[in-house]
């Protein structure tokens, strides 16, 4: 069985312990997953499974929107409510809607992102939340992240007691994009210590919640041998992406890894550009510009040469 599916990933688990249950489920080793939910986040999971491990990447490349919320007050070790209080500045009385709207859109477009110390990143072969439980501070990498927008969902409300100011928001990503560093430095701009309360990512990989199973519905879904919810693996390549549709010849070059010639797509292709390749409908390989022979399309991956 090959394709992909649109899993929602409940709190209290992680990425990799839902792989593992879905191994169990479906009963096949070959299962992965195409993009990292923290435990205390829920939300949109793809799921790639038998041959469609193979585009995982390409998912992961697809915009992702997130719904959640800020708190001005304080921020934590974690940048999120599940970490220790780092700094704390009550507020004395609220900030407007125009101030916090305006900081929201100075973090809109190509954007600069410290990966938080509890994150995944790797510095030196050992992942940053290694060196966080040890109480070691190691210097971390500066990475760009693609904001396509980033909106105020509701009003802010003002907590005299605790000094804290709270709205929700939604965000539309690129990939690698830290929804927690985003609020901290929401925060930033505004001059407050901050921290992300709450998220929920609400569409990935082209795959969105209104379509996404909880790990109990997948299971009675399997129990009925019902699999009408793996969706083909064709799903990871949405319009964004420039499509070859290959002849009966083209095909079988391209079943054995052979070169295309480059005039199959425009001639503005950058090299770097993902082509997947397509034949009777179904994706069979994807190639790119060859970096050298700029006449030609070489394969990077294929992904059936059975047909």
């Amino acid at each position: 069985m090959d394709g992909i599916i649109a899993l929602w990933k409940e709190r209290g688990m992680t990425s990799h312990d839902c792989v593992f249950k879905l191994r169990k489920i479906l009963k096949m080793k070959k299962i992965g997953h195409g993009g990292t939910l923290d435990p205390d986040v829920d939300g949109v999971l793809p799921i790639c499974i038998g041959k469609g491990t193979k585009v995982i990447e390409y998912l992961q490349d697809n915009h992702k929107i997130y719904e959640g919320e800020i708190t001005l007050g304080f921020s934590t070790t974690t940048e999120d409510a599940s970490g220790e209080v780092v700094e704390q500045v009550s507020l004395t009385e609220p900030l407007t809607t125009e101030a916090i709207d305006d900081a929201m859109s100075q973090m809109v477009g190509t954007i600069t992102q410290i990966p938080p110390m509890y994150s995944a990143v790797k510095v030196n072969g050992k992942r940053l939340y290694e060196y966080a439980r040890e109480g070691l501070e190691v210097e971390r990498p500066i990475r760009k992240a693609e904001i396509f927008s980033f909106e105020r969902t509701s009003e802010p409300v003002f907590n005299e007691v605790s000094g804290t100011q709270t709205w929700r928001f939604k965000v539309v990503c690129g990939k690698g994009t830290y929804v927690r560093t985003l609020s901290v430095d929401t925060g930033t701009v505004l001059g407050l210590p901050a921290h992300m309360s709450d998220l929920t990512r609400t569409a990935s990989g082209g795959l969105s919640k209104e379509n996404a199973l909880t790990l109990e519905q997948i299971s009675a879904l399997v129990e009925q041998e019902d699999f009408s919810f793996v969706q083909p693996i064709e799903r990871a390549f949405d319009a964004s992406f420039t499509c070859i549709e290959l002849n009966d010849e083209q095909y079988q070059l391209v079943k054995n890894g052979v070169f295309l010639a480059r005039h199959l797509v425009n001639q503005s292709t950058k090299e770097e550009e993902p082509l997947p390749v397509f034949y009777q409908g179904q994706v069979v390989g994807v190639y790119q510009v060859h970096p050298t022979k700029k006449n030609m399309l070489k394969p990077t991956k294929i992904i059936r040469n059975d047909q």
